[in-house]
């Protein structure tokens, strides 16, 4: 190869690492967790002066859930006024009901490790059109790392693409995962998934947010994540991420119904195989409450 056309390779690869530029949509989210990542900050510096309350069993809320929530709301309606809401503490609750663009968000998702002075909480907003997610962001406000991804244009963290992991057996993968922790309908059922994906893993962890959990999958530091009981607000925008970065996300049979459904296994497509197997002789023993709400869809 001749020196010029070796200079001409080295730009090429150059430029495929350069992000595009980002969906305007897009833009408005990061605008707006750049917002709540300000309150939420501002909010860590004196975490003994505030307010919280319980909304249920090991559910907490504070002052800094709702005004990082009011900055976010208040950011992406003043752009998208016809837009509707969804989000974990009831804010524009009800607003343009019918609307074909849903904003799906979380303020604070790790608000208990927040309250205790952990640093594994973040922001999560992700915007679904006739009940699709099309766009996504993730932004952790202690490390300032930046996730997104857009349907069809790839996941990044902050100007970097990201792929899943490459590994293609379980016992040598990473995986990450949640307490089904609220009311423990679950607990027994899932500590014997926990035995089982233990001893069939190379190591499980549990930080605590379930947004940065699946864009540490989208990214590649773990290599799946299995979880009871969550929200479309803990999974909408990581899972377009993990989709959007070569991953597959599910329910624990494999199917498209996690936004809702409250199960959800995100992986390499390897791995994903292999945890949706060892999920299965569980699925009978799940109890399925009624989500406390949902994504529309068409």
């Amino acid at each position: 190869m001749r020196p010029l056309e070796y200079a001409d390779c080295r730009l090429a690869a150059r430029v495929e690492r350069v992000r595009p530029p980002m969906h305007p949509m897009l833009t408005t989210a990061v605008k707006a967790a750049r917002r709540a990542a300000n309150v939420i900050n501002r909010g860590a510096r004196d975490l003994d002066l505030l307010s919280v309350s319980v909304k249920g069993p090991r559910d907490f809320v504070s002052e800094v859930d709702r005004a990082a929530e009011a900055a976010i709301v208040d950011t992406l309606l003043k752009t998208y006024p016809d837009h509707a809401i969804l989000a974990e503490e009831g804010t524009a609750k009800g607003a343009n009901a019918g609307a074909d663009y849903v904003w799906i968000i979380d303020p604070l998702d790790g608000t208990t490790n927040f309250l205790h002075g952990l640093p594994q909480y973040c922001v999560s907003i992700a915007l679904a059109h006739r009940g699709v997610v099309t766009h996504g962001t993730i932004l952790d406000p202690v490390r300032g790392d930046l996730f997104t991804a857009s349907r069809g244009r790839g996941a990044f963290l902050n100007d970097r693409r990201i792929r899943v992991s490459k590994r293609q057996h379980l016992r040598d993968c990473l995986v990450g995962t949640s307490f089904p922790f609220r009311d423990g309908s679950n607990l027994e059922t899932y500590l014997e998934m926990l035995k089982v994906m233990t001893v069939s893993t190379a190591g499980l962890r549990r930080p605590g947010a379930a947004a940065l959990d699946l864009a540490y999958v989208a990214a590649g530091f773990y290599d799946g994540y299995w979880v009871l009981g969550l929200n479309p607000w803990d999974v909408a925008a990581g899972s377009l991420m993990v989709l959007e970065a070569g991953g597959l996300v599910g329910d624990f049979a494999g199917n498209d119904s996690y936004l809702n459904g409250g199960e959800v296994i995100a992986a390499n497509p390897k791995a994903f195989a292999q945890i949706v197997a060892l999920m299965e002789p569980f699925r009978a023993a799940i109890k399925r409450p009624a989500p406390p709400a949902h994504v529309p869809s068409e």
